[in-house]
């Protein structure tokens, strides 16, 4: 992925008002993020835990979803499979969901992923990040395969909240 600024970030989102866009928490270290080893810019806000972002270059511009996150439950340590990457955690996936733009977001429509908490996807598939024992089962992909695949589940992802209703 090629390096977003703040302003690049803020004018990406398709489901939020430019109102909350510009509210919104960037990343303070977006110089030292590893830009090479991403496939999309993924954070939780500091200030407000149940929330998370998520910035994907496609079709040669960024496009960002505002997410609602589930919070952990505690004492609830079961093992959880990603739909974006496959990397399985205990405790570390969450419910995320964004609303949908446009109209439909509005009217309250959403769509929803179980997503890695932290929003590391990136970094998981590509053994720079350990989610621990049993967190990347067994695959005869290639790492560029795995990464392919993550890219697609993102794009899918992105492509529901995008469409029209």
């Amino acid at each position: 992925m090629k390096p977003l600024t703040e302003q690049d970030i803020r004018a990406a989102f398709v489901n939020c008002t430019k109102g909350e866009a510009k509210r919104l928490s960037v990343p303070r270290d977006l110089a030292d993020r590893p830009w090479d080893d991403l496939d999309y810019l993924g954070w939780r806000d500091p200030q407000a835990p149940d929330r998370g972002y998520l910035v994907v270059e496609l079709d040669g511009r960024p496009q960002g979803l505002a997410l609602r996150c589930s919070s952990a439950v505690p004492g609830q340590q079961r093992r959880s499979m990603c739909s974006m990457c496959l990397t399985t955690h205990s405790g570390g996936v969450a419910l995320m969901v964004a609303p949908k733009a446009g109209k439909p977001g509005k009217e309250g429509s959403s769509v929803g992923a179980y997503i890695c908490a932290d929003l590391d996807c990136s970094l998981y598939v590509r053994g720079k990040k350990d989610a621990g024992l049993g967190a990347r089962l067994h695959e005869t992909l290639t790492v560029e395969e795995k990464i392919g695949r993550t890219v697609a589940n993102v794009a899918a992802f992105v492509a529901k909240v995008t469409a029209a209703a």
